[in-house]
């Protein structure tokens, strides 16, 4: 079945484009009727304080206090998906360039600064609605580049604190002729999409100032996915002890404005909006921009783990966890069927135990997102 039948017949409603005809073109500061038949209209600041506000409040902590942490292995995970997509853009930009510029897009505290350090990128621009995590991202770069070795050349970087969804970034640059060869938007752009006007904001920030050639990268949570889930529910909500998802009601899925209650232990506590997939994509056409891929994490990860350097790299990142487990560490979750798939799977495939592996609920909360990779053509 085709990913749009799946939408009509499983998910129950997202709207799709209105007859499929193509979309009208706008002039800046025109509203394009035919994008959102319910489109919702933008009210204010009030979910962008919101948003700014939580990760404003969020604590940094130490490797130990995150060690602790019920979705230790969940996070290392997501953060394992990141460094082999990212690593593999950064190895296809350089085959024509020997400098890169790269736009990290909803930076927050800088969790990608050793990934661009590790892809030797030459330019950074770190951008972020969260006014603290940006100071403690300067921070963190500010440290890197003291522990650093004489001889290793650290790119520069630049620090910017904007509402991305609402202001233009090229107006907030140093040097407003520079260009990007990569943005990277990781687990940030499905706040944009509040409003049409948002939306496009966030998105021309993202592609406005790449390169011919340059990659829009990111990771952000499956509209399919979330409804379809929804649509099993008996309620408007849906989870387990690691995440919860909750929307106002079933059946009306608006293209902007479609919010849903999102919280993930220890993480994330805040208002979220569906992005409808297709609508991005043809959005993203108004700036060149062409789909290389969308892929679930789940296919994402069976393609990528293949590779024997990304498997090498999971097990250094600790990003999945040991069943059973050893005398010296427990595991995270002792909860009644957590690890029956690790068992089943040893039987099926004649794969002996110990094996690598994430607890039940941690798998269904990671398996709500997907990876997304658009190319600039000239």
């Amino acid at each position: 079945m085709s990913e749009d039948s799946r939408l009509s017949s499983a998910e129950g409603g997202i709207r799709t484009l209105q007859d499929k005809r193509p979309l009208k073109r706008r002039h800046d500061g025109d509203e394009d009727e035919s994008l959102s038949p319910n489109k919702k209209r933008d009210t204010g600041e009030g979910h962008s304080q919101k948003v700014a506000t939580h990760y404003n409040s969020l604590q940094e902590c130490g490797l130990v206090e995150r060690s602790r942490s019920r979705i230790v292995h969940m996070r290392n995970f997501n953060n394992w998906l990141k460094s082999v997509l990212i690593g593999e853009i950064l190895d296809m930009v350089r085959r024509d360039r020997r400098e890169v510029c790269v736009l990290d897009l909803g930076c927050g505290k800088g969790g990608d600064l050793l990934k661009w350090r590790k892809g030797r990128i030459s330019r950074l621009v770190c951008a972020d609605i969260a006014a603290v995590s940006v100071e403690q991202c300067q921070q963190r770069y500010n440290d890197m580049k003291k522990r650093s070795h004489p001889n290793e050349r650290i790119f520069t970087a630049e620090f910017i604190t904007a509402d991305c969804s609402r202001e233009l970034l090229s107006e907030k640059l140093s040097d407003p002729e520079l260009q990007f060869d990569v943005c990277s938007c990781q687990f940030v752009y499905h706040y944009s999409f509040e409003s049409q006007q948002q939306a496009e904001t966030m998105l021309r920030n993202a592609c406005e100032k790449l390169r011919p050639g340059g990659f829009f990268i990111g990771t952000t949570p499956d509209a399919y996915e979330l409804v379809k889930r929804l649509e099993q529910s008996e309620s408007n909500s849906f989870g387990n002890d690691v995440y919860r998802v909750t929307f106002q009601k079933k059946g009306d899925y608006s293209l902007f404005g479609c919010q849903y209650d999102f919280n993930l232990e220890g993480v994330v506590d805040v208002p979220e909006f569906l992005v409808y997939f297709p609508l991005f994509v043809e959005m993203a056409k108004k700036y060149n921009m062409r789909l290389v891929y969308r892929k679930t994490f789940q296919q994402f990860f069976e393609e990528k783990i293949k590779d024997e350097r990304n498997k090498s790299l999971m097990q250094r990142m600790q990003a999945l966890e040991q069943y059973p487990a050893t005398d010296r560490e427990g595991l995270v979750c002792d909860g009644e069927g957590e690890y029956e798939h690790a068992e089943k799977r040893a039987r099926s495939t004649g794969v002996s135990l110990p094996l690598g592996t994430l607890s039940r609920s941690e798998w269904e909360a990671t398996s709500i997102y997907l990876v997304f990779v658009f190319e600039k053509i000239a």
